[in-house]
């Protein structure tokens, strides 16, 4: 069984701010930590890189159209399981 690797999170955040005109402030600071991180399961400072995708995702509600359902869905995907 070949299981695709999830896109790295700072290719996310890149995706994000081209499509992202103007951001919400409150989301710029979780879309920034996300610039340095690869996987779900790294880190940017004492913040796991799952509560950032929450954080962020939580943040990103007028971030709207095709690619924000597509790109959302992908980094709810990523989360585990246990905390959805």
């Amino acid at each position: 069984m070949n299981k695709t690797e999830p896109r790295a999170l700072h290719a996310i955040a890149a995706e994000i701010r081209a499509d992202w005109e103007r951001p919400y402030f409150g989301a710029v600071p979780y879309l920034d930590a996300m610039d340095w991180m690869n996987k779900i399961t790294d880190s940017y400072g004492y913040e796991s890189a799952d509560d950032i995708v929450r954080y962020f995702l939580s943040n990103a509600g007028t971030w709207r159209g095709p690619k924000a359902r597509e790109v959302k869905a992908e980094l709810k995907a990523m989360l585990p399981a246990r905390r959805r």
